[in-house]
């Protein structure tokens, strides 16, 4: 097994880490300032990063949003290049190690509103309809099971915590915040491009029950665009449809092995939760790995090569 890309340190200013990603800044040839971003091969869960990755990830999430946003051409968004040879600054050692997961990026003001679509009424949502009838404030038919299809997607917006878990919102509260026309968009644009990304999938054997997108406007004005990653195991929830019965949890395209197998360490007492996170065993990490491919593989109908 390839070693995991862990963390990045380019000759590059203003580095900053999420997660998964690390952020950099660029002066393209042009003058023009960009944003790279650097997909690691970093997992976390509950919040907390692992202390080892799984060798790859980072391609398949770059791959996987780059044929999106190609795939969604008709919505304006910051992608410039996926090509490392399009980064001013990097070195040969450098490109080798970056290749396929690198995304060049026009610098934009983030709007501070994450634009989240359900489909399926499954995670926080069922937790919040069990409580309440509802998911984030919007009222529900009763008897659904958990992981039932909705009769509409719902739109439900969030805030951006700087630390900690993002704060569901109204959409009045999110008017507040970024103006009735804006919030308006974004509703619209997150459901249009939840229904289509949904059909299409179907089509290939993979229910997307959710996702989540961010927005980032030129200068803080003008038509936002589609910023980060789009319909990614990370950022969606995506689940086999021959395998789809509500009721119980659905098996997931995503990181739910690592989630698993650290709930039973957790069980073991052997971790409470919180940093730093443990070692995953050799047969999560490949199992896990072969997951993202497999998304990949049905999605774009291509072969990805680690």
């Amino acid at each position: 097994m390839a070693d995991a890309v862990l963390e990045t340190s380019l000759d590059l200013p203003n580095k900053r880490s999420g997660k998964v990603r690390d952020l950099y800044d660029v002066t393209l040839a042009d003058g023009n300032e960009a944003l790279l971003i650097v997909a690691t091969d970093r997992i976390s869960a509950f919040d907390v990063v692992m202390q080892n990755g799984l060798p790859g990830k980072g391609v398949v999430l770059t791959q996987i949003s780059k044929f999106w946003f190609d795939h969604f051409s008709d919505v304006p968004n910051h992608l410039l290049s996926t090509d490392v040879a399009d980064v001013p600054g990097l070195s040969e050692a450098d490109q080798m190690a970056l290749r396929g997961r690198i995304m060049l990026c026009r610098k934009t003001r983030v709007v501070p509103i994450e634009c989240i679509a359900r489909g399926y009424i499954t995670g926080s949502g069922w937790k919040d309809y069990q409580k309440s009838g509802s998911v984030c404030g919007i009222p529900l038919p009763d008897g659904l099971k958990n992981s039932d299809r909705l009769a509409e997607p719902l739109f439900t917006p969030s805030t951006k915590a700087e630390t900690g878990h993002d704060e569901n919102i109204s959409f009045e509260e999110g008017a507040r915040i970024v103006g009735q026309e804006l919030m308006q968009w974004l509703g619209e644009t997150t459901l249009d491009l939840y229904a289509r990304a949904r059909d299409y999938a179907l089509e290939r054997g993979i229910i997307l029950a959710d996702t989540k997108f961010e927005f980032g406007q030129i200068d803080g004005e003008g038509t936002p665009l589609l910023i980060d990653e789009i319909f990614t195991p990370d950022s969606s929830r995506f689940w086999p449809a021959d395998e789809w019965a509500p009721g119980r949890e659905q098996p997931s395209f995503d990181k739910q092995i690592v989630r698993n197998y650290l709930e039973t360490v957790v069980e073991a007492g052997e971790w409470d939760k919180t940093p730093p996170g443990p070692v995953l065993p050799d047969e999560v990490v490949e199992r896990s790995i072969a997951r993202y491919l497999e998304a990949y593989e049905r999605l774009t109908g291509s072969e990805l090569s680690l």
